[in-house]
């Protein structure tokens, strides 16, 4: 446990091509959960929590952690399960995402272990629209459970998704012509958020749910002829995605000469700890962190200008 617990923060630093780094843990079953590591803050045992007026159900109290206070939420009781049961033994993932910071209270954390994106897979259709997962991946026969963690946020401290009215006019009054735009990202509800600002925005929006997916349907295009760069005035991109990831769908796409002009955005929730430098190294055109609405509906309008000119 403690090589796990030392190691959390070094690991964070990490970005590799097209690979994953998993920090496992369990809540009250015998189910396995995964995060990803790039959201990790640290992991600790279990603070003395303080009870908060108005918090949500599944929060359990907030956690002073190196001068800040951290809301803790009860990922089992948020995700419908038994609360966790015992809080001395228990451990708290500090996380940081979409810039913000939330602990996870579990039950106990396991391990970090190192994969490739090909080898996560999108929740079986069975799993149904109301789960909390965003793929899965299998664990020396076991089956590994990745959170949805935009979808957790989204619940326990929802933001605002509205874009200011004099932004959306300027946007609309700037296009002298219908842009189209191609978004791609596993989570359902980041690629909700995306399509629901563009869409006001007036413009005309196809998404993907990963980078496989993504550059299948590019290539089908270039086959057809279709130059993806006068088809799509951006291309958004999730960095964190089942089976390829958007470090290596914007390398592949850089790869191709009938697409390699195409402008790229990554849109990314490692807050924290995200890098630049490998951004550039793939060749993305710029990045925006999760998830602000007034700063898309700004890059967007920057994009049309630049069209224009």
């Amino acid at each position: 446990m403690a090589s796990v617990l030392d190691s959390v923060n070094q690991r964070t630093q990490l970005v590799g091509k097209n690979r994953l780094e998993l920090l496992l843990f369990r809540l009250e079953g015998k189910q396995i959960y995964g995060v990803n590591v790039f959201k990790v803050r640290e992991v600790i045992q279990c603070p003395k929590l303080t009870a908060m007026p108005k918090l949500k159900a599944s929060v359990k109290g907030v956690a002073h952690i190196r001068g800040q206070a951290i809301p803790v939420l009860d990922l089992s009781a948020a995700m419908g399960h038994q609360p966790i049961s015992d809080l001395d033994t228990a451990f708290v993932i500090v996380t940081e995402y979409n810039n913000q910071v939330l602990g996870y209270l579990v039950h106990k954390v396991e391990r970090i272990i190192n994969t490739n994106w090909e080898e996560i897979h999108p929740p079986p259709r069975g799993a149904g629209k109301d789960n909390y997962l965003t793929a899965v991946t299998d664990l020396n026969g076991e089956l590994v459970e990745i959170l949805d963690v935009e979808k957790i946020l989204a619940e326990v401290a929802p933001s605002n998704e509205a874009v200011d009215q004099k932004l959306v006019d300027e946007v609309r009054d700037s296009q002298s012509e219908a842009h189209h735009i191609f978004i791609v990202d596993d989570s359902i509800v980041a690629r909700k958020q995306l399509e629901r600002c563009l869409k006001e925005l007036d413009v005309e929006v196809t998404s993907k749910k990963n980078g496989q997916e993504a550059l299948e349907y590019f290539q089908g295009l270039a086959d057809e002829g279709v130059r993806i760069a006068d088809k799509f005035l951006l291309i958004i991109s999730d960095i964190e995605m089942p089976e390829m990831d958007g470090y290596t769908l914007t390398a592949s796409i850089r790869a191709d000469d009938r697409m390699s002009d195409a402008y790229i955005m990554l849109h990314t929730s490692l807050s924290g700890v995200f890098n630049q430098a490998m951004v550039e190294k793939v060749g993305a055109d710029e990045f925006l962190a999760k998830f602000q609405p007034d700063e898309l509906a700004s890059r967007v309008m920057a994009r049309i200008r630049s069209h224009k000119s």
